[in-house]
This record gives C-alpha cells, structure tokens and sequence, in this order.
C-alpha cells in the first residue's frame, strides 16, 4: 500500500504493552506515568488480527515494542503466532534487555528474527542512573544469548544527547566493534517540542521514506509518532483503521501532545 506521498508503507510497530521496568530519564518520570488498564490493553488474539490485516494491505516487516514487550506475561506465545503468518519477512523485537537472557533461546524458538536492545553507556553507574535502578550486567548477559539463540543481527539503540561523538556513545560503540553488534544513534526526542532527528546507522526520523505505521497497546494506529493522528481499530475495525491511517499519513513529522514514548513504542 501506498500513501499520498508515494511512500510504499510495509512495516507495522506493535506496542504490546506500555509496562515497562526501567524509568529512564528521557521516557518517563521517575514515579513512572499513568498506565492503561488491562480492558483497554489489546489481546494477543486482537493483536494478531491486527497484523494479519496488515499483512493483506502489504505489511511485511513487524517489531514488537513496548514499554518493555518482555514484561508482558505469555509474549512467547505471541511471537509464535505472529511468526506463523508468512507473508511476514522481517520480524524483530526491541526490548531494554534485562529480561533478555531468560527469553532469547525461547523467542528464537518460537520464530523471532532479531533483536534491538536499547543501551546508552557501557559504564554500569552511569546506567543506573539513566534507567534510575537498571543492572547493566543482566543486559550484556541478555546480548550474549540474544547472539548464542541466532537472534541476529544484535542492534544497540544508543540515545545520545548531542552527537555520536559523546564519550559514551563512543565507549558503546566500540564495545559493539569488538562483540560483532551493529551500533545505532538517536539523537534524544521531544514529542512535544517536536525534536528528532534522523537515526544514525538506521531509517527511523527519515521521513522522506518512512514506510511505518504503528500499533498502540490500546489498538489505536499511528500514522506518525511525531503526530495525535490516530485511528481505533475497536471503533472502526482494524481495516478501516489501517486505511485511514495511511491515507492521512502526514508528509512529515511535527508534534504529539497525546502520547509517549512508553505507549507509542518509539
């Protein structure tokens, strides 16, 4: 499917959940936000719906996102549903990856492709207080079996406040260098104030080419992240909702003062 801009949109982020573990600094404040409750929160059997929908309008790329996708009780089982449906090419999960040494061999199992893990310094203190708690240890044993289970390539989402350049995002970037990961900048974003810029090493901010739509938890499409357009699959059922949404699709990206970063998926 194409929008009006002659963008041919295939790739579909699913949000499964707007838990997450963490607090970072640049997601959310530290007594966390106020969460959806669990009637409003997509099923599996919705979510899968969804996608299948998508797949029949040309969607061939799927990553599931969060919050956090790992904290959502049965995810397993979800991938293994999406993973069924072949028309999907590249299926891929991004999570913080203090969960990820327990799931990885099982998520590879279950037909998962790849994995991002977000990660903003190699310095354990300094992690911790970026994600106000997190032990950066559980997330270097969570790459080293997101690698051992085949979930590769292993990317590292590295949010950097100015440049690449930065001390820390230098000492990621040579820990990816010498472990075979495939490093990746994002400059930090303001949805409100409209800032971002795009992705170092990848194609998220492009929006000249942006092929993407996503899934909130709560079953909205999202045309844009830089944008309130949404459109509720509950109310005007899942096909209606994706062609609406790519028809109103924005050129690009200005503002969002409806959502986050935690519900959205980034």
């Amino acid at each position: 499917m194409y929008d009006r801009y002659n963008r041919k949109i295939n790739y579909l982020r699913v949000s499964i959940t707007d838990r997450c573990n963490l607090r970072c600094t640049y997601c959310m404040p530290a007594e966390g936000v106020k969460l959806l409750d669990h009637k409003d929160i997509l099923s599996f059997e919705e979510i899968v719906e969804v996608i299948r929908e998508a797949v029949t309008l040309g969607v061939t790329k799927v990553r599931i996102t969060g919050g956090e996708p790992l904290v959502r009780k049965g995810v397993v089982s979800l991938v293994e549903k999406i993973a069924a449906i072949k028309e999907i090419t590249d299926f891929g999960l991004t999570t913080n990856g203090i969960f990820l040494s327990t799931f990885a061999a099982d998520l590879a199992k279950a037909g998962l492709h790849r994995i991002n893990v977000s990660l903003d310094t190699v310095d354990a203190e300094k992690y911790r207080a970026i994600t106000r708690g997190g032990d950066i240890q559980k997330v270097f044993e969570g790459i080293d079996a997101a690698q051992k289970a085949g979930l590769t390539p292993v990317k590292i989402n590295c949010v950097v406040r100015h440049s690449s350049d930065e001390p820390d995002a230098q000492a990621v970037k040579e820990y990816c260098r010498l472990n075979g990961l495939e490093a990746r900048f994002i400059h930090e974003m303001s949805l409100a104030d409209g800032c971002f810029t795009i992705v170092e090493n990848g194609h998220g901010g492009d929006c000249v080419n942006c092929n993407r739509l996503r899934l909130t938890a709560s079953g909205m499409i999202r045309p844009c992240l830089f944008n309130d357009i949404q459109f509720s699959t509950r109310e005007l059922g899942i096909r209606e909702a994706l062609e609406q949404a790519v028809g109103k699709k924005p050129e690009k990206g200005s503002v969002n003062v409806t959502g986050g970063f935690h519900n959205i998926g980034g």
